[in-house]
């Protein structure tokens, strides 16, 4: 079967798809030639449900990991290993963070879903918060990585996850158990590993995301982010520009990719606080002077509702210090059966380093 988080509500659009990878063909095939095909791919439907059924307990399924995505360019083989499975399987789930498949959700990850009051967002004193926020990040001094070094970012995770079988229409909505998500980056965003084996998005050992596509806004590595304007105005304009087209509306798209930029890389400073400053000028953004991260830290929120899913994405930071702690998601009216105030996503960043080496871990040089 197929599960996925939700990270969006929207499927990759043909925009979107354009400059993940190169067009396609047009090959023409004789009309038997397809009606013989279909009557294949028909029996081999048939033939892998009954298989399934018998089978279904017994073999361990390891998925695709859930993007944090965004759109990465590492979505492309993502789509195509899932989509194979959902063909032959007739389920399929299909999740803000891309596509997945079971094997480590199911009953056994089944938890109760935070519930918290939605506390109203304001305007009033948002420009000061974000420039002492952009103040604390300007200060930030992680080591700039080099060739052959890798950027690591440890958190904890949990998404709304959703299950649907094509055969009999059913679907499932549940939360996933809390869990730690490791990720090493090379700097040119060639090499890449994830290991995130609690909620059976991988295995133990993890697996690779290694990508030969060209970085760039929406899939990007810290070599593009340092080719970035600091500058706000010129940030935004390009934020703006690139994902023109894409997401829930041109200020929503634009929110959330600055958001996903800041949860799961490393950038030089002056970058960082240009991007919340240009955040600032995103209309509908507001400051939330209550949450909480998914280890249950509390903080202020910069936040923006999506008018279209439903739900308020929170960047939490420190009180006092203003560090960035993690994001949460929360449903502001209730819909699909999801009541208001129910946490559908939260994170929470743990660790940001630069190692030495694939699978090596801060201040230790191994795996």
């Amino acid at each position: 079967m197929i599960r996925a988080p939700w990270r969006r509500r929207k499927p990759l659009d043909r925009v979107e798809l354009a400059r993940l990878f190169p067009g396609p063909g047009d090959p023409e095939l004789p009309q038997d030639r397809l009606t013989t095909l279909e009557e294949h791919l028909m029996n081999e439907i048939q033939q892998h449900q009954a298989r399934q059924q018998a089978e279904l307990r017994q073999i361990p399924v390891f998925p695709p990991p859930p993007v944090v995505e965004r759109r990465s360019r590492r979505k492309v083989a993502l789509i195509s290993a899932a989509v194979a499975v959902a063909v032959l399987a007739g389920v399929v789930g299909v999740g803000r963070l891309g596509l997945g498949q079971g094997g480590g959700g199911g009953a056994e990850a089944l938890v109760p879903a935070p519930v918290v009051r939605v506390v109203p967002g304001t305007t009033r004193g948002l420009g000061g918060t974000v420039d002492r926020i952009s103040v604390a990040a300007g200060k930030d001094a992680l080591p700039e990585p080099g060739p052959g070094q890798f950027i690591y970012v440890k958190s904890q995770v949990s998404w709304l996850a959703s299950e649907h079988n094509l055969s009999t229409g059913e679907e499932k909505t549940w939360v996933q158990k809390l869990h730690p998500r490791e990720v090493w980056m090379s700097p040119d965003g060639r090499k890449g590993w994830l290991i995130e084996a609690d909620n059976g998005t991988t295995s133990k050992e993890g697996m690779d995301l290694d990508s030969d596509v060209e970085p760039h806004l929406s899939a990007p590595s810290y070599d593009y982010l340092k080719t970035l304007p600091t500058d706000p105005d010129a940030l935004l304009k390009k934020i703006y520009a690139e994902t023109e087209g894409l997401g829930n509306g041109r200020n929503q798209e634009a929110f959330t990719v600055i958001g996903d930029l800041v949860m799961e890389q490393l950038m030089t400073p002056e970058l960082t606080a240009a991007l919340y400053r240009a955040a600032a000028k995103i209309p509908g953004v507001v400051l939330v002077d209550e949450a909480k991260d998914a280890e249950g830290r509390s903080g202020i929120a910069i936040a923006r509702v999506d008018e279209e899913a439903g739900e308020r994405t929170e960047w939490i930071f420190d009180a006092k210090s203003y560090d960035y702690l993690g994001e949460r998601t929360v449903r502001i009216r209730e819909a699909d059966g999801i009541a208001a105030g129910t946490v559908t996503a939260r994170t929470a960043i743990t660790q940001r380093a630069v190692v030495d080496e694939m699978k090596a871990l801060p201040g230790t040089g191994k795996a």
